[in-house]
Order: structure tokens, then sequence, then C-alpha cells
């Protein structure tokens, strides 16, 4: 019985050295990285926020091309007639987002320093005034979506909702991809 508890004090006291070693190399490794070596700076957050806001406008370009690309594609599979394109017209102005300064533009991202100073009920309330607005904003679409479905052929509606599935799932799909 001595001889087995000699070996796994030895084994205990083997392993204990063993993790000491390596706490004390990982602790020394430390100080010459930083705290947090790969946290960013305050100037390289902000270089990297002038960056990306450098780029919105070419971002929102690309965006409204491939829009209107799909809303063209989508109509020419739809192949619709005279009377049902001023139905059209309507769908696509009302699910078009609009450009900055136009009516119905979506709010501005509330300022967060202002944000900060207001009580929890303030902020909560914040909250559900943007909900509301969202929720109107889909509401309209809807009703731009049900008056063009409402002139469409059985046809041309099984079309529109083959391509509008097939348009949010390989969105998705490509983001889980990348």
């Amino acid at each position: 019985m001595n001889t087995v508890r000699k070996h796994l004090v030895i084994a205990f006291t083997a392993a204990g050295l063993f993790g000491a070693a390596v706490g004390a190399s990982a602790q020394t490794a430390a100080p010459a990285e930083g705290r947090h070596a790969h946290a960013m700076t305050q100037e390289q957050r902000t270089a990297e926020h002038a960056q990306w806001q450098a780029k919105r406008g070419e971002r929102h370009a690309k965006m409204a091309q491939k829009r209107a690309e799909h809303q063209a594609k989508l109509r020419d599979a739809l192949k619709l007639n005279a009377q049902q394109q001023p139905a059209w017209d309507a769908f696509v102005a009302k699910t078009t987002p609009p450009k900055r300064g136009e009516a119905g533009q979506r709010g501005a991202r509330p300022d967060r320093a202002a944000f900060a100073k207001l009580s929890a009920p303030q902020r909560m309330e914040r909250h559900i005034a943007m909900q509301k607005q969202r929720t109107e904003r889909m509401e309209s679409r809807l009703a731009a979506l049900n008056s063009l479905y409402s002139v469409l052929t059985p046809e041309q509606r099984k079309t529109f909702d083959e391509q509008s599935q097939h348009r949010r799932g390989g969105h998705r799909h490509q983001h889980r991809a990348a």
C-alpha cells in the first residue's frame, strides 16, 4: 500500500510542477503583449469607423443596383400586362427604401450618449416608438404587396412566391457560407 501512495504522491507532485511551469510561462508572456493585446485602441476604432462610413455610399449604391436587378428579373418573370403595371409601380415605390432626406426615411440612430442618459422607462419608450415606426413601414409595404398580389393571375402569384422565397433563402445561405 505504501508503494501505491508514494507513486500517487510523485505523480501529483509532477503534475503540479508541470502546471506551475506552464502558468509561470503564460504570466511572463502576458505583460509583453499587454493585458488585452487583441483589443483595438480608440484611435484604431475611430479610423476603422471612418473608413466604414466612407464606403457607405458605395455600399448603398451596390445594394440599390442589386435591388433594381432583382426587381427587373421579377417583373420579367411575371410577364405583367398593361393593367397590372400600375400596381407593380406602386409596389416598387413602396418597397424601395427612401434616400436620405426624403419623407418616410428611417430615423437616424439615436445618439448613444444621449440615450445612455435616459432612464430605463424612457429608453423603453424610445424602443417602443422606434418599433412602431418599423411596423408602420412594414404595414405600408404589405398594403402595396396585397394590391399587386390582387391583380396577379394564379400563375403569376406562384412565380412571385417562388421568386421571393428563393431570394430570402439564397440571401441567408450566402451569409452562412461566408
